[in-house]
């Protein structure tokens, strides 16, 4: 028996629940400035995908 599991399953499991409950009620603009605010949260967190764990 092989089982999914990790990061990678859960962001899809995340994404696709995502799409399903809002998908269809976000237009362009929306999504666009939706990536606009996480990219600009990205930066302000030093552009690493890996953060230093709290203690």
């Amino acid at each position: 028996m092989i089982r999914s599991s990790g990061p990678y399953v859960c962001s899809m499991k995340n994404s696709h629940d995502i799409r399903r409950d809002h998908g269809a009620a976000l237009d362009e603009a929306e999504i666009e400035r939706g990536m606009e605010e996480k990219s600009k949260e990205f930066a302000a967190a030093g552009n690493r995908v890996y953060l230093p764990m709290a203690e």
